[in-house]
């Protein structure tokens, strides 16, 4: 229930009315989603509804996750994996190919392997997608270096949804877990990346929300490092204009493969703080780069992708 502010009721009782009303308000703008596109639904029938598919075209990453492997297989059930990349000018007929498998599908998203504005690959696949079908929801998942700078060209390629992951707001706290960044050429490291990283990251969701494009945080829950720390990400990210948070249990690997995955009272309390600002997905299958199917219903990727092929090793130029 929304708590009205009485005349002599403290600060506190503000943050509480101003926190339910960007929930509520939030609630609004993905409405339209619930049952469309199983990551932005607000039910476990919502997500059990929709189909989608991922394109792997993206090559290249421009930052240095500390818990994140980048690999090619067919066994790994995470992002950043794939059998194989495909290029952005084969993208409509692989969409084509997919939806004969699954007519379900209603997404058509773009989260990988690296990350999609590294490189051109990703808004040229979703350009040309687009132009054939122009009905399906257009979905881009990013770190958020270059959202800002790319805002226009991603709204004028047709995506109507885009998932940044923000794992911190504090530098600080955002140096443990990135080790560094490239941008503009050069390599930026330590806590000097981080700022960098932070204030491109909330400037591109403030853009990209003003050009109409509807906007979901992940962030990535490490035990010890972020896990105090999700109120605070939330808080930024819905202030940013974000319309709903994924917090995702850390997958220990890398570097921070000695770190324990968060217990199920740990998730709770980073999705309770959270729920604070914004409202809480919580449905999330952690898909591959080349999911295909409705999430944790069917699966048509190796029927679409076939095993896996040679690829070069991943850039993070």
């Amino acid at each position: 229930m929304l708590k009205i502010l009485q005349p002599g009721q403290n600060g506190g009782d503000q943050q509480v009315c101003t926190a339910q009303q960007m929930r509520m308000s939030a609630a609004k703008t993905i409405t339209h989603l619930d049952g469309k596109h199983p990551c932005f639904s607000s039910t476990v029938e919502g997500h059990k509804k929709a189909g989608r598919l991922h394109l792997p075209v993206s090559p290249a990453c421009n930052i240095e996750c500390r818990f994140c492997r980048r690999d090619f297989n067919s066994t790994e059930q995470r992002p950043g994996v794939a059998r194989q990349l495909i290029s952005p000018e084969k993208a409509p007929d692989v969409v084509e190919r997919a939806l004969k498998l699954c007519p379900e599908i209603n997404v058509v998203g773009i989260a990988g392997p690296g990350d999609t504005l590294a490189t051109d690959h990703a808004l040229r696949a979703f350009e040309n997608v687009h132009r054939r079908f122009p009905h399906l929801i257009k979905c881009l998942s990013t770190n958020g270096l270059l959202l800002e700078e790319k805002a226009d060209q991603i709204a004028d390629a047709g995506v109507e949804t885009i998932t940044v992951t923000v794992n911190a707001v504090d530098s600080a706290v955002l140096a443990q877990l990135c080790a560094g960044i490239r941008y503009r050429g050069k390599r930026i490291v330590g806590t000097a990346a981080s700022e960098l990283l932070i204030s491109k990251q909330i400037a591109g969701i403030r853009r990209i929300v003003q050009l109409g494009v509807t906007v979901k945080a992940n962030t990535v829950l490490v035990p010890g490092i972020n896990d105090s720390h999700i109120e605070e990400v939330a808080s930024t990210v819905a202030a940013a204009g974000a319309s709903v948070i994924n917090v995702i249990p850390l997958l220990p690997q890398h570097e921070l493969s000695h770190i324990p995955r968060p217990d199920f009272i740990q998730i709770s309390r980073a999705r309770r703080d959270a729920e604070m600002h914004l409202g809480v997905f919580a449905h999330c299958n952690r898909c591959r780069a080349d999911a295909c199917g409705i999430p944790g219903e069917t699966d048509f990727s190796i029927a679409l992708y076939g095993r896996p092929v040679a690829a070069s090793t991943f850039s993070h130029g």
